[in-house]
């Protein structure tokens, strides 16, 4: 069945907008040629994005002769602004940026053991408001935050998880009560994972999972270029994988006897003490023995991934992951190789600490481009 003109003019003018924001601003004769449509077509197209307020005259091509199709079209970038806030135990991240996803101010506090839920929320909420000040923004059209936790799928909210500040949720619900925006959660994993997707180092899988390894563990699985949650929000828990080598099992309420146990940035720490070391400078330290009873211990839970979801890429995350680097990455992918008759490759993070919060940025971005793209 053939698209009315209605729908047909506003999947041109999406399109046209998807390039415009990939591709950086094009003159209506690139237009034309990369979305194959007509002169007239894109020249009515280009007068309705301008009518709208969401494309602009940036400049002028100077690989054309003078006239209509030499003058360059971008994106308003101001048109709206985003915010992203990483949200760790001890610790918020923000960042701010233009429709485009360009930061225009970014900034970080430490929340304490000492900061009770009502001053940690309260620090938290000035540091955001600080920081969409100094970026100079006005207001705020969508917001995301990352957090460590269970995301219920039905309500998109951060549900109470034991061993997380109470601060944490609780956060969440203040930015929407007071900020004329929208505001959106979700697992940092799952963000870290978006972000290695699209900008970092899966940008060429459609199916990879990433192990976050930090202070918490966890998992993030895209299959089919796609997020996967889970039915209740829970899909990559490993932390609570029961696995060898550990004091015992899991259970429903601590993660203490699973993956978790082996993999943490404690455990780590650990580990790298009983072999002399000290756990600030070890992951960089390049010592054999060190890194190869670590990349074990990692590829006990990789596999455990590997042989359920067949992803063919594991890409380690999270402070491990970054620290460890592609010298990590190898030798976890060789000690995968002996547990699993399936092929992964085990790459390192792309964008290291930063990943939460480009993936907080582009959720945002995504969010607001959905509202304000017709």
């Amino acid at each position: 069945m053939a698209a009315s003109p209605s729908t047909a003019r506003a999947i041109n003018d999406r399109f046209a907008l998807r390039l415009l924001q990939d591709e950086g601003p094009l003159t209506a004769t690139q237009l034309k040629t990369l979305t194959g449509l007509s002169r007239p077509t894109v020249a009515d197209l280009v007068e309705r994005l301008q009518g709208s307020g969401l494309v602009h005259v940036v400049g002028e091509s100077g690989a054309e002769r003078r006239g209509p199709n030499a003058k360059l079209y971008g994106i308003v970038a101001d048109r709206a602004h985003l915010a992203a806030l990483d949200v760790r135990t001890r610790s918020v991240s923000v960042t701010v940026a233009d429709l485009l996803g360009t930061t225009l101010a970014e900034a970080t506090v430490p929340v304490g053991d000492d900061h009770g839920t009502g001053p940690a929320v309260e620090k938290a909420v000035a540091l955001l408001e600080r920081t969409v000040k100094e970026a100079g923004a006005d207001r705020l059209h969508s917001v995301a935050v990352g957090a460590p936790g269970l995301i219920d799928p039905a309500t998109g909210e951060l549900r109470d998880s034991s061993g997380l500040p109470a601060w944490h949720r609780r956060l969440v619900g203040v930015l929407q009560e007071r900020l004329p925006a929208h505001v959106l959660v979700e697992n940092e994993t799952n963000l870290a994972a978006v972000a290695e997707l699209r900008e970092g180092a899966a940008r060429d899988r459609e199916d990879f999972v990433l192990l976050w390894l930090g202070q918490g563990v966890g998992a993030a699985v895209v299959l089919d270029g796609r997020l996967r949650r889970g039915a209740s929000g829970g899909a990559g828990e490993i932390g609570f994988l029961p696995v060898p080598g550990t004091s015992g099992l899991p259970s429903a309420t601590g993660c203490d006897g699973g993956f978790h146990e082996l993999a943490c940035a404690a455990a780590v720490g650990t580990l790298a003490a009983a072999h002399g070391l000290d756990p600030a400078g070890a992951l960089a330290s390049g010592h054999g023995p060190f890194l190869d009873a670590l990349a074990r211990r990692l590829a006990v839970g990789a596999a455990a991934v590997v042989s359920v979801l067949d992803p063919g890429c594991v890409v380690l995350a999270g402070e491990t992951g970054h620290q460890g680097g592609p010298g990590l990455a190898a030798r976890v992918e060789a000690e995968l190789a002996a547990l699993s008759p399936l092929r992964a490759e085990v790459r390192a993070t792309a964008l290291g600490d930063a990943a939460v919060l480009r993936g907080a940025l582009l959720r945002a971005r995504d969010a607001a481009q959905e509202q304000l793209f017709p």
